[in-house]
This record gives structure tokens, C-alpha cells and sequence, in this order.
């Protein structure tokens, strides 16, 4: 089947994959770009159609695995600056004595433990699927360049 793919399905096919990195200069682009790109050519080639498709529920499953780990990770944030909530902490039960600025940091208050193992676990896959995500769009755009389908891993297919 890879012989029929004509070179100008291929190579829009990896235009598709290359352009979810556009997220670095327009914001939302990673999912902008291909969704103009996937829409405009799917119905003419089934080659773009499939990349279009795999492209785009990609980048969506990255956006929700994203979401759902900073939304695990925010009572710890809110655990490890309890007094964030309380309004002492930014004033407002001394906005007659405003002139009379200090910071105080009592070291016994402080709290680092327990609250930073998950902060930075949630943080280190963070930074795994940034790597994720660089490493297969780059391996997309080869692959579907040299006429290859090319499927991601960890994808949930929302576009079929």
C-alpha cells in the first residue's frame, strides 16, 4: 500500500505531524495548525486523512494526561502553602499599618517533606511527556515522509 501514497500526500502528511510544534509560537497551533491542515485535505487523500487523525489525537490525549496531572497535583500545591488561603498572609488584616513592609521566614514554619515528593514526581512527568511529545512528532514527521504509518503510543482515539 505505501507504494501508492503519492509524494505530495506524504509530504503533507508530515507537514501535518511537523506542525504541532507551531504550540511554540502560536499558542494552541499544536492543535490549530493540523486540525486546518487535516480538515482541508482529508476527504482527498486517505493517507493525510490517517496522520491527520493520528496527529490530532496525539496532541489531545497530551493536553488531557496534562490536565488530570495538574489537577492530582494542586492539593498538593494547596498542602504545601497551607496559609495561602489565610488572608493574613497578603495583608489584609493590617491595611491601616500598610507603610510598615516585612518579610518574616520562620524555618520551623516552613514546610518542605512530605508535600515535595509529589510536586516533583507530578513535575518529572511533566517533563516526560514534553520529551514524549518531541521525540514521536519528530519520528512521525520521518516516518510519514518516507510513507509509513506511523502510530503514537499512549494515544486515546477521540477523532476515529
Amino acid at each position: 500500500m505505501e507504494s501508492t501514497i503519492t509524494k505530495h500526500e506524504r509530504n503533507l502528511s508530515a507537514i501535518i505531524h511537523a506542525s504541532t510544534f507551531s504550540k511554540f509560537v502560536v499558542p494552541f497551533g499544536n492543535f490549530i495548525i493540523p486540525l486546518v491542515l487535516w480538515t482541508a485535505n482529508k476527504n482527498e487523500y486517505e493517507f493525510v486523512d490517517y496522520n491527520g487523525k493520528q496527529a490530532l489525537n496525539f496532541q489531545i490525549s497530551l493536553l488531557l494526561y496534562s490536565v488530570i496531572l495538574g489537577a492530582i497535583s494542586i492539593p498538593f500545591f494547596i498542602g504545601f502553602f497551607p496559609e495561602i488561603f489565610d488572608f493574613g498572609l497578603f495583608g489584609f488584616d493590617r491595611l491601616n499599618n500598610y507603610n510598615n513592609f516585612s518579610i518574616q521566614l520562620d524555618p520551623d514554619n516552613f514546610h518542605f517533606g512530605s508535600w515535595l515528593i509529589p510536586l516533583s514526581l507530578a513535575g518529572l512527568v511533566q517533563a516526560a511527556l514534553f520529551l514524549l511529545n518531541v521525540v514521536y512528532s519528530i519520528l512521525a514527521t520521518i516516518k510519514t515522509n518516507e510513507g509509513h504509518h506511523f502510530e503514537y503510543p499512549l494515544t486515546i482515539k477521540f477523532i476515529k
